[in-house]
């Protein structure tokens, strides 16, 4: 009876030993876990948000997921500190939504955590525009172009390149005011259109558009509904897609740093006089480019 007693005790003992081993290695994880940080202009549709991210050891790899989607994460301070950028898209709807990274390090062991984005709605205005009728109802014979032109477009969007292309601050392309806001719904000739996923700045023909960050050129060609187009990859599913230029300046293929000349203000394409068009993509969400503009401004990476 006596050593069934002892033999409790020390069951007991050992318990209590691995409860506070245990413990000790919980906080040891938490004291070692990632933290986050998030920027943004605002939590509605259509912002960019930009994650800074530190760890206690070097992490080799970390990825963002949100809203369903993955963004890159690329690292810095030779991997204890991390930086993405991530987008809530036009149509997405009010409530939270989590945002979690996932990290490795360099044995291999797997690090994570999760914060919530509180996204809020906003409220966007309606234009009413009059235009050619060949833009609101276009002709059979333009039909199949229409057609591979936007799965031409969809197809750069879709993709990702792995490097990063871009540093510090984006610039505005043009001095021009805003004179189309992100988010617009448009209204054709009395008939409803796709919100509109990007900006427009007024200008006049001819007027110098310049890259608002270095990267690729991944599309310089004449398309019905942008005219004039240029499409600059940033890399890590970072886009911008510029429009109804008079004169394009580069070529594709080829690359672009902050300030070079892309091209010209015009009037190609569905328009109703004289502007630049500019929108960007983020992993595929719509974002607002005064978003981006705005959260990663006085960055001197």
């Amino acid at each position: 009876m006596r050593s069934r007693y002892i033999l409790t005790i020390i069951c007991l003992g050992l318990g209590l030993l691995w409860l506070c081993v245990f413990a000790e290695k919980a906080a040891q994880t938490q004291d070692e876990a990632i933290r986050l940080v998030h920027r943004e202009r605002s939590l509605q549709p259509g912002e960019a948000v930009l994650l800074e991210v530190e760890s206690s050891r070097p992490l080799s790899r970390i990825t963002a997921e949100a809203f369903g989607r993955e963004f890159p994460v690329f690292a810095e301070d030779g991997g204890l500190k991390w930086t993405g950028l991530l987008g809530i898209d036009l149509e997405t709807k009010p409530g939270s939504y989590p945002v979690r990274l996932n990290g490795i390090d360099g044995d291999g062991k797997t690090v994570s955590t999760q914060d919530i984005l509180s996204v809020v709605q906003k409220k966007f205005p309606t234009r009413r525009l009059t235009v050619e009728e060949k833009y609101v109802a276009p002709p059979q014979d333009v039909l199949i172009r229409i057609k591979e032109e936007r799965e031409r477009v969809n197809a750069i969007f879709t993709s990702i390149t792995p490097e990063r292309l871009w540093r510090g601050s984006f610039l505005l392309p043009v001095p021009g005011p805003v004179i189309s806001a992100f988010g617009k719904r448009s209204i054709y000739n009395g008939q409803p259109r796709s919100p509109h996923a990007g900006i427009d700045f007024r200008g006049t023909t001819g007027t110098p558009i310049r890259a608002p960050n270095g990267g690729k050129v991944a599309l310089a060609a004449d398309l019905y509904y942008s005219g004039n187009t240029v499409i600059i990859d940033h890399g890590l599913g970072l886009y911008s897609y510029f429009g109804h230029m008079s004169a394009i300046s580069v070529k594709q293929g080829g690359r672009v740093e902050a300030r070079d000349i892309i091209g010209r203000i015009g009037a190609t394409g569905l328009v109703t006089g004289p502007h630049l068009h500019w929108t960007v993509r983020l992993v595929e969400t719509r974002i607002d480019p005064l978003s981006l503009v705005a959260i990663l401004r006085n960055s001197t990476d």
